[in-house]
């Protein structure tokens, strides 16, 4: 790499390393800079994980309820049923303490916004 060229780019270092375009179809990117297409990337996928592991706590709550209807009255099917139940209250308690904390470290530490529907936002550093 020429030292000339470098310093003679100054701030604005598109000429040196150049730009990187998504690939044609990728609607969700379309019109922002490549660190906003990473951040909404990541937005997405811990959407998703918060919303994989609700229902999948969600699911096995009532999971662990149609096993104590279904218990017939027996000790032993009553006591998983009712770990099932417990566990799945631990799990849904566990996503709401996540949530919670990373919505007060994004807010105040990393200084975005995060929220149940389209309301994320975090901000990638970047070089200036």
């Amino acid at each position: 790499m020429d030292m000339k060229k470098l310093l003679a780019a100054g701030p604005d270092l598109k000429g040196v390393f150049g730009t990187v375009e998504p690939p044609p179809g990728s609607d969700w990117v379309k019109g922002k800079t490549s660190a906003e297409a990473l951040a909404s990337l990541i937005g997405f996928f811990i959407q998703i994980v918060f919303l994989v592991g609700g229902l999948a706590a969600l699911v096995y709550l009532l999971w662990g309820a149609l096993d104590w209807l279904m218990s017939s009255g027996e000790k032993e099917k009553i006591q998983k049923a009712q770990n099932k139940i417990m566990n799945a209250v631990i799990g849904l308690l566990l996503i709401v303490v996540s949530f919670t904390v990373f919505s007060f470290i994004m807010g105040t530490v990393l200084g975005g916004k995060f929220g149940i529907g389209g309301d994320f936002k975090i901000t990638v550093p970047g070089i200036k």
